[in-house]
């Protein structure tokens, strides 16, 4: 039997609620597989450990995660506690720690999930964005100046390197060549950035040739938001920044339902270090404790988790879990339109999965 270490970090407001969630729903997975198990160790990092000691996470802390399989995290983020300290000291200190330099982040409208785009078939909108993670708009180059006096001035230098582009190029052109489509949308603004974007556009060039049987096009950031409500079905695999992945990827959530369905895989590729799965959809401080949480985007994130460990069989059986929930709307949270709470979605979805488990059928 494989054992694999998980690290849990629910970190602030709901995640605190969806991490352990996801952490039950994994245990149920394994419960099924004979030949797999996994040993969760909990981190308390996050707002509260801010207020205790200083700091987001202990300095030593990515020591601490070092040696796990994956990471399970949930949200960084405390009104009482600027955005910048919560995300650099917690979330960013783990992804650039770790080189975990492709974020991906899988979009498609889930069976029983009234998305917006009423004219949009599911097949439709079936996207995979790969987020460049580790430099770009959120390289954290830049400082402030005169701070308080008129003359004030405040910079952030998006950072682009060859080798950085090249990487998360190549990652993406491959990760379209493994998808049914063999289709890859490059998303640039160098009409108006000329330097950076123009090398992202040079390099996406150069690593095409790679990939002759991957098409491709390149779109600009303002277009590509407009063709993602209007012809969503002529995308399928997504490459753009850090900042430009960041919006796109929200929209994306959003046109597919809801932000609460929504995973990210933050990759190492070369698998050096750890890497880290988790909802995108923050905090929600306004919900916490309220058990209005939905844990979908936590449960898709384990998929990846799963896929990540090469657990090709439980992530299958866990996403037809899922995806057998979304399609009951009396198993909707809040923001899918419904009334059902946190428990019980992770009950269905366990339910669910031992349904679906050799030797079982559904009543």
């Amino acid at each position: 039997m494989k054992t694999y270490r998980i690290a849990t970090i629910p970190g602030d407001g709901i995640g605190k609620e969806v991490i352990p969630a996801g952490e039950e729903v994994l245990k149920a997975v394994a419960a099924l597989e004979p030949d797999l198990d996994f040993s969760f160790e909990n981190f308390d990092w996050g707002g509260d450990y801010y207020r205790r000691h200083g700091l987001m996470m202990p300095s030593e802390g990515l020591d601490a995660l070092r040696e796990k399989d994956a990471i399970l995290f949930g949200s960084a983020g405390d009104p009482h506690i600027p955005d910048h300290i919560t995300l650099w000291g917690l979330r960013l200190k783990i992804c650039q720690g770790f080189d975990q330099y492709a974020n991906v982040r899988p979009t498609r409208i889930l069976p029983g999930i009234d998305a917006p785009l009423k004219r949009c078939r599911p097949e439709d909108l079936n996207w995979v964005i790969v987020r460049e993670n580790s430099e770009g708009e959120y390289a954290g180059v830049g400082g402030r100046v005169h701070q308080g006096h008129p003359i004030e001035a405040a910079t952030d230098v998006s950072i682009m390197t060859r080798a950085g582009v090249e990487r998360i190029m190549r990652f993406a052109f491959r990760l379209a060549q493994s998808r049914p489509r063999k289709l890859l949308t490059v998303v640039t603004k160098s009409n108006a950035q000329r330097h950076a974007m123009v090398m992202w556009d040079e390099i996406a060039l150069q690593i095409a040739r790679e990939f002759p049987d991957v098409a491709w096009d390149k779109e600009l950031v303002d277009a590509a938001t407009a063709r993602m409500v209007n012809r969503p079905a002529s995308l399928d695999t997504i490459v753009a920044t850090n900042l430009h992945a960041d919006i796109l990827s929200d929209l994306a959530a959003a046109l597919a339902g809801s932000l609460g369905i929504a995973p990210t895989g933050n990759i190492d590729p070369e698998r050096r270090y750890p890497s880290m799965f988790e909802p995108i959809h923050g905090s929600a401080f306004d919900i916490m404790g309220q058990n209005l949480a939905n844990p979908i985007g936590t449960f898709w994130s384990a998929v990846m988790l799963l896929e990540h460990l090469g657990c090709e069989v439980a992530a299958r059986r866990l996403m037809a879990a899922i995806e057998r929930v979304t399609a009951d709307p009396a198993l909707h949270t809040r923001d899918l339109g419904g009334s059902a709470h946190t428990d019980e979605v992770t009950y269905a979805v366990c339910e669910a999965l031992a349904l679906r488990a050799p030797g079982r059928r559904a009543a």
